[in-house]
């Protein structure tokens, strides 16, 4: 699998998200560039070492005549316009708020956006600050702010994506399917700017499109002055 890694020292200040405009910003700590060729096996590998993903832009399909062209014959490199539709929301959606985040090459190349060219994954990401957490399904996760800031979530998945988070108690066959997890909208709704907010983790708060998994919630979120909007 060959996969490009660029790191940039530039800083990037991060919009409110998740619910309508904000007026805070945060500095983020890196941010990375990665491109993945477009092989059907390929799996693009987001992380932060420090802090959590934030996606800025992303394009699968081709822009130049160089990239991911190793052995290729011309034909398949010389559309530079090709792009998918809506790659930047499937990868916002999949990823703001982890620490690591894989993409199957598959979940983005459908439909063919231009079938005679070879294509590629290129993905800019920044890492931000945030508070992290994990709660397994049945448990209630607690977001708090010192006095005098307010919750704003940078991302929140409810589902699951590896067979390495909450498996102890459940059967072996309920932590099989990484496949399972999705945008947990509820946890923005229901905490931005408030203080301290809990959230179950439960099929009967997020929709439950694998009844037969395990599942956990998974949420990142930043503390903010109501004032200024700015991040300690």
């Amino acid at each position: 699998m060959e996969q490009i890694f660029t790191v940039y020292n530039t800083n990037i200040f991060l919009p409110g998200c998740c619910r309508g405009p904000e007026t805070h910003t945060s500095s983020a700590i890196t941010t990375q560039r990665v491109v993945t060729c477009g092989d059907a096996t390929n799996v693009q590998h987001l992380s932060c070492e420090k802090g959590v993903i934030i996606v800025q832009a992303a394009l699968y399909g081709r822009r130049d005549t160089e990239t991911c062209s190793e052995g290729k014959p011309v034909a398949e490199l010389s559309d530079t316009s090709c792009s998918q539709s809506g790659t930047l929301d499937v990868l916002k959606e999949r990823c703001n708020g982890k620490e690591v985040c894989e993409i199957d090459i598959t979940v983005v190349n459908t439909p063919d956006p231009c079938s005679s060219i070879y294509k590629y994954l290129d993905t800019t990401y920044s890492c931000f600050p945030a508070v992290h957490s994990v709660t397994c399904e049945g448990s209630l996760a607690y977001l708090q702010c010192d006095d005098g800031q307010l919750i704003s979530v940078l991302g929140a998945f409810y589902g699951r994506s590896d067979q390495s988070t909450c498996i102890y108690g459940p059967p072996t066959g309920e932590v099989q399917n990484v496949q399972c997890h999705y945008a947990a909208t509820e946890v923005a709704d229901s905490c931005n700017d408030r203080s301290s907010c809990s959230v179950k983790a439960a099929d009967s708060v997020f929709d439950d499109l694998c009844s037969a998994t395990y599942k956990y919630l998974e949420v990142a979120y930043i503390c903010k002055h109501p004032e200024n909007g700015s991040q300690d």
